[in-house]
């Protein structure tokens, strides 16, 4: 049943997403809050998807981005015991919209909180990341796993624009290797830990359609995303703060050069 998800998706980025791929017109651009922009495109895709997944599995709850946007209350779904769909129809809406820089289609599905699948669709070179809790992960469904790193000499995502400056400061300073200005695309930075692109990224805002699909990928495919404190990612508790790595060596290396932020996010209002 669930191998309908894929189609859809692809379907869905058929339809509604490339089809306004460097097409926007202004009036389908715009603001939903400080630094933070929708398309027409996003709730086209979101539209489609939330009744093509419901369809797949009658009885299950969807929660979408934009959704979440209009009613914040539909955030309570994901304490359920029931299968809930998280669902990010755009993910790097600002790189979507500049009609330059990595978007993704996000779609995790949840019991009782924890993500059990996950789909990370890349429109523009139609690369699909898939995995199941305990049953691996895969990219076109070629088994997926991550290289070997080397925690003296690293390169990851340390994002200015979202990070507090404190902790870029530290990071800057703590002799990480190559520092990354971050994606502006949260679903392609867990796709290119495990391909080795880079070796691990720091989030700040941590919403559950953003990291539910990439932090399950990234743990079946032997990497680790935690919380600054060690705690595992949750998609139920949206504290401020994840670390994202190839592995628990380079989890702990990264974590170290920061361990003066730990324990203090809170969440995003």
């Amino acid at each position: 049943m669930l191998a309908e998800v894929a189609p859809l998706i692809r379907r869905t980025a058929q339809a509604v997403v490339l089809p306004y791929y460097r097409r926007l017109a202004a009036a389908d651009i715009r603001a939903k809050g400080v630094g933070d922009i929708v398309t027409v495109a996003d709730h086209l895709a979101e539209r489609m998807l939330t009744d093509g997944l419901r369809e797949i599995l009658p009885g299950s709850r969807v929660v979408g981005e934009e959704a979440v946007s209009d009613d914040p209350t539909v955030l309570d779904a994901l304490r359920g015991a029931g299968p809930v769909w998280l669902v990010d129809p755009v993910d790097g809406t600002a790189n979507f919209a500049a009609g330059a820089g990595a978007f993704m289609m996000l779609i995790a599905l949840l019991r009782a909180g924890a993500p059990e699948q996950a789909w990370l669709f890349d429109p523009l070179t139609d690369a699909m990341a898939t995995a199941s809790r305990g049953g691996g992960a895969f990219v076109d469904e070629a088994p997926a796993r991550v290289a070997p790193v080397s925690a003296s000499s690293l390169r990851g995502a340390v994002s200015a624009r979202s990070l507090p400056s404190r902790i870029v400061a530290r990071a800057r300073a703590g002799g990480l290797g190559e520092l990354l200005p971050g994606l502006r695309c949260t679903g392609r930075e867990y796709p290119d830990i495990v391909s080795g692109a880079q070796d691990f990224a720091m989030f700040w805002w941590t919403q559950p359609w953003d990291h539910a699909a990439g932090s399950l990928f990234l743990a079946e495919a032997g990497g680790v995303a935690r919380r600054l404190d060690g705690a595992p990612y949750d998609p139920t508790d949206n504290r401020q703060g994840l670390l994202a790595a190839a592995d628990e060596t380079v989890w702990r290396r990264v974590r170290d050069v920061v361990a003066d932020e730990v324990g203090q996010g809170r969440p995003k209002p």
